[in-house]
């Protein structure tokens, strides 16, 4: 299995953006996925997780209410809708694999992961 994250750029605060993550040499609906960020100087972490159906999602505190996970089986890809951008969400962004969905937070229960996507949020 293979992850490509797509749809990173510059953006003002207040802002919106889309990213993509597309899963090839597997069935998309065969995992639950996250999406995990690293800032600079930061350690990566846990933003967003989705279940393997979809119907289950989770937020670290820092994006609830701001950022939207899902996935759309049909066309192996994941999403991450991110509104209301902020200074400190300025991050590369990450999707991976996620092994145990009771363990979402944890980076280690991550296994295949994408090569990344910066998104840079200015003032």
């Amino acid at each position: 299995v293979q992850l490509q994250a797509s749809g990173g750029g510059l953006v003002q605060a207040g802002d919106s953006l889309r990213l993509s993550c597309a899963l090839s040499g597997g069935a998309l609906a065969a995992y639950g996925m996250g999406w995990l960020r690293q800032a600079p100087g930061k350690e990566r972490e846990f933003i967003a997780a989705i279940s393997r159906s979809g119907s289950i999602t989770y937020y670290s505190d820092s994006v609830k209410g701001r950022f939207t996970i899902s996935k759309d089986d049909g066309e192996n890809t994941l999403y991450l809708q991110m509104n209301s951008l902020k200074l400190e969400d300025t991050a590369v962004y990450y999707c991976a694999t996620m092994n145990y969905l009771r363990n979402y937070q944890s980076l280690d229960n991550y296994l295949t992961w994408g090569q990344g996507t910066q998104v840079t949020v200015s003032s």
